[in-house]
């Protein structure tokens, strides 16, 4: 069956994390978050899948490539230009981008699956195609209930008796949610849908094409089946997905590496200094990394390849990226470090023009190689 992933977004949310590589690309317990949800298609027999790049393009594709490694044959439609020698990015919109792909080669000849490139899920695809089948709908989306509470974070979908879709709010107060059923960004699409999509326009799925749908009053059904959804929407989201799977909350996702003691698990050729560490698990410390005496590190942490964390630092809760230096008696606690970043779990930056982080640094530069601000700290 044919797929398509949607990835071609800025991901302007959990800057900075973005300004360095595409959303999808944000890793989780160290693999793409992209990765996976290829692996769940590959489960569920989707093995043609297309994919809309537009955002640093080349360090999705380069990664992917043609696809044999995970078992699918991936292809990918470009949305942008070069100019001067620079990759500018021109996306077209989630809608705009299955109508170019169709346009270009008649991709979607069949019932097609598409999704978004940066959430993790454990649907039961195969079943939620059999449902779209059996509604008789043109148009399918996978909703799922959210507490009531939460659904101003939403797009929320609404539907009668029979899953006939009838209409939407985008993100409504407590009090105006007709319901509490969330688009989730996975839609079962017939191919004759991309007849209401605009050829060489800018058009969105949610906000153009469902509209439009309704509108016609096409047979439009909304899949109620339950499944875990974490979608990397904010920094927020990103640090709560790492806490959860650390935790064992999303069983379909293990921990890499040899797990040493009870809830820590660590990479090839580590160096630490277990007997004069604290490390209290769920705990992970990617291959290459070395962990002075005195340090202490309590989980949920996810701690990268190749950074070193100095004597006496302390670090819980958090995301350290590889080739990260935390420097000595630092404190590092429900925040991500990302190269010369260093964001709070709310997306809250520590770092200004003003400000330079001086105990964060990029672990493969020599500590003696690192020269001395005028009040004698490391920078």
């Amino acid at each position: 069956m044919k797929a398509m992933i949607l990835a071609a977004g800025k991901g302007t949310r959990v800057r900075p994390l973005t300004n360095e590589m595409p959303k999808p690309m944000i890793p989780i317990v160290g693999k793409p978050v992209m990765e996976y949800l290829i692996e769940e298609l590959a489960r569920h027999g989707f093995d043609e899948i297309m994919i809309n790049v537009s955002h640093l393009p080349e360090k999705i594709e380069s990664y992917f490539g043609h696809g044999e490694r995970l078992g699918v044959q991936i292809g990918y439609s470009f949305e942008g230009h070069i100019e001067d020698a620079e990759i500018v990015s021109e996306a077209v919109g989630s809608a705009g981008g299955i109508k170019r792909i169709q346009e270009f080669g008649g991709f979607f000849d069949d019932t097609f699956l598409v999704v978004c490139g940066d959430a993790l899920i454990d649907l039961d695809l195969t079943k939620a195609v059999r449902e779209h089948w059996r509604s008789g709908a043109v148009a399918s989306i996978c909703t799922l209930a959210v507490e009531p509470e939460e659904v101003s974070a939403y797009g929320v979908v609404v539907s009668d008796e029979n899953g006939q879709i009838t209409s939407f709010q985008e993100k409504p107060s407590v009090e105006e949610a007709l319901s509490n059923k969330v688009n989730t960004g996975i839609y079962i699409f017939e191919p004759e849908v991309l007849d209401l999509i605009p050829a060489g326009e800018t058009y969105d799925i949610g906000g153009d094409l469902f509209p439009k749908i309704v509108e016609a009053g096409l047979p439009f059904h909304a899949i109620d089946l339950p499944f875990n959804w974490i979608d990397i929407g904010r920094i927020s989201d990103y640090w709560e997905a790492n806490q959860k799977i650390m935790k064992g909350e999303l069983r379909t996702i293990p921990m890499p590496g040899t797990q040493v003691r009870p809830g820590v698990w660590v990479g090839l050729n580590t160096s630490i200094e277990w007997d004069q560490c604290e490390i209290q698990g769920p705990v992970y410390i990617g291959s290459g990394t070395r962990v002075e005496p005195g340090a202490m590190i309590v989980g949920p942490t996810w701690i990268g390849h190749g950074c070193h964390i100095r004597e006496n630092a302390r670090i819980s809760k958090s995301i350290i990226f590889e080739y990260t230096r935390i420097g000595s008696a630092s404190i590092v606690k429900n925040s991500v470090a990302f190269g010369r970043f260093f964001v709070d779990k709310d997306g809250n930056s520590f770092e200004s023009e003003d400000m330079h982080l001086d105990w964060v640094t990029d672990s493969r530069i020599p500590p003696e190689a690192l020269k001395s601000s005028a009040d004698g700290d490391e920078t």
